[in-house]
């Protein structure tokens, strides 16, 4: 499903219950929005919001639709309101480029303080917008430790405990019939799960691309897919390629 377009019909998928899962022993709940939820802790995550993507590219002389901030803040608004976390964590490249943030609209920096009114914010910062976020709710740092879990942006190589992590973008492709889909995904092998990217206009990165090699043990890496009706879980010897 185009991300763009997710945000001009969101209900349907708003109202379809996620995946559980578990990261090293802690439950989690893969949202179809793309959202991840940890129950225990009260805890919503998201990665790759790449906010003001089109505004970057428009500073560059390149023209995209001016849409994805509002789009992507959209759905943003839509996972929050159905967990009502106590925790929004935010992975890394949450603005397109370092000057996103400083150059937000006002309309949408409004947008963003109403969701994190009442409710703890953490901006982990990404290799996109390095320098952290201007004049919004909440605290910058490079990693988190918490709920006995590492929120980091990008994956650390070789196999790792306990890490949740962006970056990647990855996506999965599977066959159905004489024709191949390719989604957006959260790949998890029970020791780390990384993000799907959660802004509308961001690309993926397929789970057999040579930057995945070595983060899974691929034995039990599972790929959550985003679908236009639900999630679809499809083991990675199951997955095309």
């Amino acid at each position: 499903m185009n991300r763009l377009a997710l945000a001009r019909d969101i209900s349907g998928l708003a109202a379809i219950p996620g995946i559980e899962t578990s990261v090293n022993g802690i439950a989690a709940v893969c949202d179809p929005l793309g959202a991840l939820y940890l129950p225990d802790a009260g805890l919503l995550v998201v990665s790759d919001l790449h906010l003001e993507k089109g505004a970057a590219f428009a500073r560059r002389g390149m023209m995209l639709p001016p849409y994805d901030t509002l789009a992507t803040l959209t759905v943003l608004s839509a996972v929050i309101s159905r967990y009502d976390p106590k925790l929004v964590v935010s992975l890394g490249d949450n603005f397109h480029d370092r000057v996103g943030s400083k150059h937000l609209p006002d309309n949408f920096r409004a947008l963003i303080i109403g969701m994190a009114r009442g409710r703890e914010w953490i901006w982990i910062n990404g290799n996109h917008d390095p320098d952290g976020i201007v004049d919004l709710p909440g605290a910058c740092v490079d990693e988190m430790h918490y709920a006995g879990l590492t929120f980091r942006h990008e994956p650390r190589n070789g196999l790792q405990s306990g890490e949740i992590a962006g970056h990647l973008h990855p996506s999965a492709t599977v066959r159905r019939r004489d024709r191949s889909i390719r989604r957006p995904c959260f790949a998890t092998d029970g020791a780390r799960l990384l993000m799907p990217a959660f802004g509308v206009m961001s690309g993926g990165l397929d789970l057999g691309h040579q930057a995945m090699e070595g983060l899974f043990d691929k034995a039990s890496l599972v790929a959550h897919l985003l679908g236009k009706d639900r999630i679809y879980s499809v083991r990675y010897g199951n997955l095309r390629g």
